[in-house]
Protein backbone atom coordinates (compact mmCIF):
# COMPACT_ATOMS: atom_id res chain seq x y z
CA UNK A 1 0.00 0.00 0.00
CA UNK A 2 2.94 2.32 0.65
CA UNK A 3 4.25 1.49 -2.82
CA UNK A 4 0.77 2.18 -4.19
CA UNK A 5 0.76 5.63 -2.56
CA UNK A 6 4.11 6.27 -4.23
CA UNK A 7 2.78 5.07 -7.59
CA UNK A 8 0.06 7.66 -7.12
CA UNK A 9 2.77 10.32 -7.53
CA UNK A 10 3.58 8.78 -10.92
CA UNK A 11 -0.08 9.12 -11.89
CA UNK A 12 -0.23 12.74 -10.72
CA UNK A 13 2.59 14.11 -8.60
CA UNK A 14 0.57 17.15 -7.49
CA UNK A 15 -2.84 15.65 -6.71
CA UNK A 16 -3.21 14.06 -3.27
CA UNK A 17 -6.75 12.93 -4.07
CA UNK A 18 -5.49 10.87 -7.02
CA UNK A 19 -2.68 9.39 -4.95
CA UNK A 20 -4.92 8.37 -2.06
CA UNK A 21 -7.72 7.08 -4.29
CA UNK A 22 -5.24 4.80 -6.07
CA UNK A 23 -3.92 3.63 -2.69
CA UNK A 24 -7.46 2.85 -1.54
CA UNK A 25 -8.19 0.96 -4.75
CA UNK A 26 -5.07 -1.17 -4.30
CA UNK A 27 -5.95 -1.81 -0.65
CA UNK A 28 -9.39 -3.09 -1.66
CA UNK A 29 -7.83 -5.37 -4.30
CA UNK A 30 -5.27 -6.77 -1.86
CA UNK A 31 -7.87 -7.45 0.82
CA UNK A 32 -10.25 -8.97 -1.74
CA UNK A 33 -7.56 -11.38 -2.98
CA UNK A 34 -6.84 -12.49 0.58
CA UNK A 35 -10.53 -13.01 1.31
CA UNK A 36 -11.30 -14.82 -1.94
CA UNK A 37 -8.19 -17.01 -1.77
CA UNK A 38 -7.15 -17.79 1.83
CA UNK A 39 -3.63 -19.10 2.23
CA UNK A 40 -4.82 -22.65 2.90
CA UNK A 41 -6.28 -22.96 -0.62
CA UNK A 42 -3.62 -21.09 -2.62
CA UNK A 43 -2.22 -24.49 -3.64
CA UNK A 44 -4.44 -27.55 -4.08
CA UNK A 45 -3.06 -30.89 -5.25
CA UNK A 46 0.04 -29.18 -6.58
CA UNK A 47 -1.93 -26.62 -8.61
CA UNK A 48 -2.07 -22.89 -8.02
CA UNK A 49 -5.52 -21.41 -7.44
CA UNK A 50 -6.96 -20.32 -10.83
CA UNK A 51 -7.52 -16.73 -9.66
CA UNK A 52 -3.91 -16.39 -8.53
CA UNK A 53 -2.62 -18.07 -11.68
CA UNK A 54 -4.67 -15.76 -13.89
CA UNK A 55 -3.37 -12.69 -12.05
CA UNK A 56 0.24 -13.82 -12.41
CA UNK A 57 -0.23 -14.62 -16.11
CA UNK A 58 -1.72 -11.17 -16.67
CA UNK A 59 1.24 -9.72 -14.79
CA UNK A 60 3.68 -11.57 -17.04
CA UNK A 61 1.85 -10.26 -20.10
CA UNK A 62 2.15 -6.75 -18.68
CA UNK A 63 5.92 -7.11 -18.36
CA UNK A 64 6.13 -8.18 -21.99
CA UNK A 65 4.22 -5.02 -22.90
CA UNK A 66 6.34 -2.87 -20.60
CA UNK A 67 9.47 -4.11 -22.39
CA UNK A 68 8.10 -2.55 -25.58
CA UNK A 69 7.21 0.65 -23.73
CA UNK A 70 10.77 0.91 -22.41
CA UNK A 71 12.40 0.13 -25.76
CA UNK A 72 10.35 2.74 -27.61
CA UNK A 73 10.43 5.44 -24.91
CA UNK A 74 9.93 8.41 -25.20
CA UNK A 75 7.69 7.81 -28.22
CA UNK A 76 5.69 5.23 -26.25
CA UNK A 77 4.89 7.89 -23.64
CA UNK A 78 2.62 9.62 -26.14
CA UNK A 79 0.23 6.73 -25.60
CA UNK A 80 -0.02 6.87 -21.80
CA UNK A 81 1.62 9.98 -20.33
CA UNK A 82 -1.51 12.14 -20.39
CA UNK A 83 -3.88 9.33 -19.41
CA UNK A 84 -4.14 8.94 -15.59
CA UNK A 85 -6.45 5.93 -15.89
CA UNK A 86 -3.88 4.06 -17.98
CA UNK A 87 -1.11 4.84 -15.50
CA UNK A 88 -3.38 3.64 -12.69
CA UNK A 89 -3.99 0.42 -14.58
CA UNK A 90 -0.24 -0.01 -15.14
CA UNK A 91 0.29 0.43 -11.40
CA UNK A 92 -2.20 -2.31 -10.60
CA UNK A 93 -0.55 -4.61 -13.15
CA UNK A 94 2.81 -3.91 -11.52
CA UNK A 95 1.95 -4.24 -7.83
CA UNK A 96 -0.86 -6.80 -7.59
CA UNK A 97 0.84 -9.71 -9.44
CA UNK A 98 3.98 -9.05 -7.40
CA UNK A 99 2.04 -9.38 -4.14
CA UNK A 100 0.19 -12.47 -5.36
CA UNK A 101 3.43 -14.10 -6.51
CA UNK A 102 5.01 -13.46 -3.13
CA UNK A 103 2.07 -15.12 -1.37
CA UNK A 104 2.06 -18.01 -3.85
CA UNK A 105 5.74 -18.80 -3.36
CA UNK A 106 5.62 -18.44 0.42
CA UNK A 107 2.62 -20.76 0.79
CA UNK A 108 4.49 -23.58 -0.97
CA UNK A 109 5.86 -24.42 2.48
CA UNK A 110 4.66 -27.74 3.88
CA UNK A 111 4.71 -29.42 7.27
CA UNK A 112 7.61 -31.57 6.05
CA UNK A 113 9.55 -28.59 4.71
CA UNK A 114 8.21 -25.42 6.38
CA UNK A 115 10.98 -23.22 4.96
CA UNK A 116 10.71 -24.31 1.32
CA UNK A 117 8.50 -21.42 0.20
CA UNK A 118 10.60 -18.96 2.13
CA UNK A 119 13.73 -20.31 0.43
CA UNK A 120 12.16 -19.70 -2.99
CA UNK A 121 11.35 -16.11 -2.05
CA UNK A 122 14.88 -15.65 -0.71
CA UNK A 123 16.33 -17.09 -3.93
CA UNK A 124 14.54 -14.48 -6.03
CA UNK A 125 15.61 -11.71 -3.67
CA UNK A 126 19.25 -12.87 -3.69
CA UNK A 127 19.29 -12.90 -7.49
CA UNK A 128 17.84 -9.38 -7.60
CA UNK A 129 20.25 -8.07 -4.97
CA UNK A 130 23.23 -9.69 -6.68
CA UNK A 131 22.20 -8.29 -10.06
CA UNK A 132 21.67 -4.79 -8.66
CA UNK A 133 24.95 -4.81 -6.72
CA UNK A 134 27.00 -6.20 -9.59
CA UNK A 135 25.47 -3.76 -12.05
CA UNK A 136 26.24 -0.83 -9.75
CA UNK A 137 29.87 -1.63 -9.03
CA UNK A 138 30.80 -2.85 -12.51
CA UNK A 139 28.94 0.01 -14.16
CA UNK A 140 30.64 2.54 -11.94
CA UNK A 141 34.07 1.01 -12.60
CA UNK A 142 34.04 0.35 -16.33
CA UNK A 143 30.60 1.32 -17.62
CA UNK A 144 30.73 3.26 -20.90
CA UNK A 145 28.00 1.96 -23.20
CA UNK A 146 24.61 3.42 -22.25
CA UNK A 147 21.92 0.76 -21.90
CA UNK A 148 18.77 2.88 -22.21
CA UNK A 149 19.89 6.52 -22.16
CA UNK A 150 16.38 7.88 -22.71
CA UNK A 151 15.06 5.92 -19.74
CA UNK A 152 17.95 5.82 -17.28
CA UNK A 153 21.18 7.55 -18.38
CA UNK A 154 23.22 6.09 -15.51
CA UNK A 155 22.69 2.44 -16.48
CA UNK A 156 25.23 0.81 -18.80
CA UNK A 157 25.51 -2.39 -20.80
CA UNK A 158 28.71 -3.25 -18.91
CA UNK A 159 26.82 -2.85 -15.67
CA UNK A 160 24.06 -5.18 -16.85
CA UNK A 161 26.59 -7.85 -17.85
CA UNK A 162 28.41 -7.40 -14.55
CA UNK A 163 25.14 -7.91 -12.70
CA UNK A 164 24.40 -11.08 -14.65
CA UNK A 165 27.89 -12.38 -13.82
CA UNK A 166 27.38 -11.61 -10.12
CA UNK A 167 24.18 -13.65 -10.02
CA UNK A 168 26.22 -16.74 -10.81
CA UNK A 169 27.33 -16.64 -7.18
CA UNK A 170 23.69 -17.25 -6.24
CA UNK A 171 23.44 -20.06 -8.81
CA UNK A 172 26.54 -21.65 -7.32
CA UNK A 173 24.96 -21.42 -3.87
CA UNK A 174 21.84 -23.20 -5.12
CA UNK A 175 23.94 -26.02 -6.59
CA UNK A 176 25.94 -26.41 -3.39
CA UNK A 177 22.81 -26.59 -1.23
CA UNK A 178 20.80 -28.70 -3.71
CA UNK A 179 23.23 -30.68 -5.88
CA UNK A 180 20.35 -32.66 -7.39
CA UNK A 181 19.29 -29.59 -9.39
CA UNK A 182 20.17 -29.33 -13.09
CA UNK A 183 23.02 -26.86 -13.46
CA UNK A 184 21.88 -25.59 -16.86
CA UNK A 185 18.35 -24.96 -15.61
CA UNK A 186 19.56 -23.14 -12.51
CA UNK A 187 21.84 -20.88 -14.56
CA UNK A 188 19.15 -20.18 -17.17
CA UNK A 189 16.53 -19.33 -14.54
CA UNK A 190 18.96 -17.14 -12.62
CA UNK A 191 19.89 -15.13 -15.71
CA UNK A 192 16.27 -14.79 -16.81
CA UNK A 193 15.21 -13.55 -13.37
CA UNK A 194 18.10 -11.07 -13.35
CA UNK A 195 16.99 -9.74 -16.76
CA UNK A 196 13.41 -9.48 -15.52
CA UNK A 197 14.59 -7.53 -12.49
CA UNK A 198 16.46 -5.11 -14.77
CA UNK A 199 13.24 -4.60 -16.72
CA UNK A 200 11.36 -3.82 -13.52
CA UNK A 201 13.98 -1.23 -12.60
CA UNK A 202 13.96 0.35 -16.05
CA UNK A 203 10.16 0.45 -16.18
CA UNK A 204 9.88 2.35 -12.92
CA UNK A 205 12.66 4.69 -14.07
CA UNK A 206 10.69 5.34 -17.26
CA UNK A 207 7.51 6.24 -15.39
CA UNK A 208 9.39 8.43 -12.90
CA UNK A 209 11.18 10.24 -15.72
CA UNK A 210 7.88 10.91 -17.46
CA UNK A 211 6.44 12.20 -14.17
CA UNK A 212 9.58 14.32 -13.57
CA UNK A 213 10.29 12.82 -10.14
CA UNK A 214 13.66 11.51 -8.97
CA UNK A 215 12.55 9.16 -6.18
CA UNK A 216 9.20 7.48 -5.72
CA UNK A 217 9.09 8.64 -2.10
CA UNK A 218 11.04 9.83 0.92
CA UNK A 219 10.11 7.17 3.49
CA UNK A 220 13.64 5.73 3.39
CA UNK A 221 16.06 8.66 3.81
CA UNK A 222 18.89 8.41 1.31
CA UNK A 223 17.23 5.51 -0.50
CA UNK A 224 14.01 7.00 -1.84
CA UNK A 225 10.72 5.19 -1.38
CA UNK A 226 9.46 1.64 -1.01
CA UNK A 227 8.71 1.44 -4.73
CA UNK A 228 12.35 2.29 -5.45
CA UNK A 229 13.40 -0.68 -3.33
CA UNK A 230 10.99 -3.22 -4.82
CA UNK A 231 10.87 -2.12 -8.47
CA UNK A 232 13.08 -5.03 -9.58
CA UNK A 233 11.06 -7.53 -7.53
CA UNK A 234 7.78 -6.43 -9.10
CA UNK A 235 8.91 -8.08 -12.33
CA UNK A 236 11.16 -10.83 -10.94
CA UNK A 237 8.61 -12.44 -8.61
CA UNK A 238 5.78 -13.07 -11.15
CA UNK A 239 8.22 -14.26 -13.82
CA UNK A 240 9.97 -16.64 -11.44
CA UNK A 241 6.66 -18.00 -10.15
CA UNK A 242 5.59 -18.92 -13.68
CA UNK A 243 8.98 -20.46 -14.43
CA UNK A 244 8.81 -22.49 -11.23
CA UNK A 245 5.33 -23.80 -12.07
CA UNK A 246 6.37 -24.68 -15.64
CA UNK A 247 9.79 -26.23 -15.05
CA UNK A 248 10.53 -26.98 -11.40
CA UNK A 249 7.36 -28.35 -9.83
Amino acid sequence: MIAAKEWGRIIDSECNVTQWSFTLTMAILLVAMNVLVPTNIVWQNGHLHPLFLAAILIGAAWWACSLLLVIFYPKSANFWQSRPMLKSFFGQLTLLPCFISLISLKTLSTTNDPYFGGCLVLFVMLVVWAADSGAYFVGKAIGKTKLMPNVSPAKTLEGLLGGLATTMVVAAGVMLSSPEQELGLVIAVTIFIALASALGDLTESMFKRAAKIKDSGTILPGHGGVLDRIDSLTAALPIFTLIYIAFWM
